[in-house]
């Protein structure tokens, strides 16, 4: 599984009403620490196929979920259950960082 581009108009299907924790990385082409995470998340994606679904949010494209979300910095990765922000992590962050968010979200999913 790979991670997909949410917008404004399909934010709420994909990732409020997801049947799975949703990981959201709030990005911009032209952000140097984003294009780092990148990979990380699509590994993320590939490890939890199926338990977790990985989402891109191009925030230069999607001016309202950056405002809706306060996102001020980014790499903004936010971690979703239940259509609600468990979570969220600003910067570039190793593999293992990452992992342990998700972990945490999908104990809370239960």
């Amino acid at each position: 599984m790979s991670t997909i581009d949410v917008t404004d108009d399909t934010f709420e299907a994909e990732v409020l009403r997801s049947d799975v924790p949703v990981v959201v990385d709030f990005w911009a082409p032209w952000c140097g620490p984003c294009r780092m995470v990148s990979p990380v998340l699509e590994e993320l994606s590939n490890d939890y196929a199926g338990r977790v679904k990985v989402v891109k949010v191009n925030t230069e494209e999607n001016p309202r979920l950056s405002r809706d979300y306060q996102v001020q910095s980014i790499p903004f990765i936010a971690f979703f259950a239940g259509g609600e922000l468990e979570k969220s992590l600003v910067g570039a962050k190793p593999k293992a960082i990452l992992k342990e968010a998700v972990e945490e979200v999908l104990h809370l999913q239960g």
